[in-house]
């Protein structure tokens, strides 16, 4: 069997700055025909590299050589985190990591949707008098936008023939093992698809802390705040990922007038969005799991989570 490698100068940048060059670098390819594009995305998982973002090659050429074993053509793929996560090594429980903010009245989560208002429908001294003496209960009323605080986007959310809340799979939604990307010292607001190269994101939730929830509350959370790039939420619906999360103001870029491609892409594939995070500092690479369940409401296609990671 004819086995062909690729030999080709490279330059890679990375979204948190820095790059690396590489001359004459020689690499296993599966098939003679792939494009340029191609052999940069198996450079790119054969270093293992993260947070890659420009990749460039020159001086390309394809030659019949025998392989090397370069990793992604002629080595056993890892394992993917989700199987991997299902064998339980232990009966203790990990540490709990609470990932949302806290619903308040007033609370102020995207500009020009509603602050949440709360009344009481029965006050404690009220209730006094249907109840025996000594006991009292109260019921209040809120009223708020489905987008408030931290909150999950079901189909519906974009699509009038989506699935809404009451349809969600509560497997894709409790103990979805997490791969977390750092993108806190980016130097670019967008998160490309050259950032997730390095990992098998089959089945698990993707959560992007880039730590722009510290703004949450205040007017510089509206203004600048990093996003998933188009090409980004592509690679992660072919990657096959059950949720994508981020700790910032939205998953696309607000400030791009009006088109949002991540919603797009993330949804039609049945994509879980979870958006305004926190905490994502405290909860490791690999190895945790993540939940974030919302009502089981029908005809509404978003609403506030209690989103938590399960430390390993």
């Amino acid at each position: 069997m004819t086995e062909y490698r690729a030999r080709f100068d490279a330059e890679i940048d990375f979204v948190n700055g820095g790059g690396l060059r590489a001359d004459a670098f020689r690499l296993d390819l599966p098939s003679p025909d792939l494009t340029e594009a191609q052999i940069g995305e198996l450079l790119v998982r054969h270093l293992g590299l993260a947070m890659a973002g420009r990749v460039e090659l020159s001086n390309l050429e394809i030659v019949e050589e025998p392989h090397k074993g370069s990793r992604g053509v002629s080595e056993t793929a890892p394992a993917a985190p989700a199987a991997a996560a299902t064998s339980v090594s232990t009966p203790t429980r990990g540490a709990i990591v609470d990932l949302s903010h806290t619903v308040r009245a007033g609370l102020v989560t995207y500009p020009g949707i509603p602050a949440p208002t709360i009344t009481p429908h029965l006050t404690r001294e009220a209730s006094r008098k249907h109840y025996a003496p000594g006991t009292e209960f109260a019921i209040d009323l809120i009223t708020m936008a489905g987008n408030t605080g931290t909150y999950l986007d079901s189909p519906y959310h974009r699509y009038a023939h989506g699935g809404d809340l009451a349809t969600l799979d509560l497997a894709t939604l409790v103990g979805v093992p997490v791969e977390v990307f750092r993108f806190t010292d980016a130097a670019t607001r967008g998160i490309p698809a050259t950032a997730f190269l390095d990992r098998d994101l089959a089945g698990t939730a993707v959560l992007l802390h880039t730590g722009w929830s510290r703004h949450f509350g205040t007017p510089e959370y509206a203004h600048g705040s990093p996003f998933l790039t188009e090409a980004g939420a592509q690679h992660l619906v072919d990657a096959g990922v059950a949720i994508v999360g981020i700790d910032a103001l939205n998953i696309d870029d607000t400030e791009s007038g009006g088109t949002r491609p991540a919603h797009s892409l993330l949804l039609a594939a049945g994509i879980h969005v979870v958006e305004h995070l926190t905490g994502l500092d405290r909860v490791p690479v690999h190895g945790a799991r993540f939940t974030a369940v919302p009502p089981k409401v029908e005809g509404f296609g978003t609403f506030p989570v209690r989103a938590f990671a399960e430390l390993p």
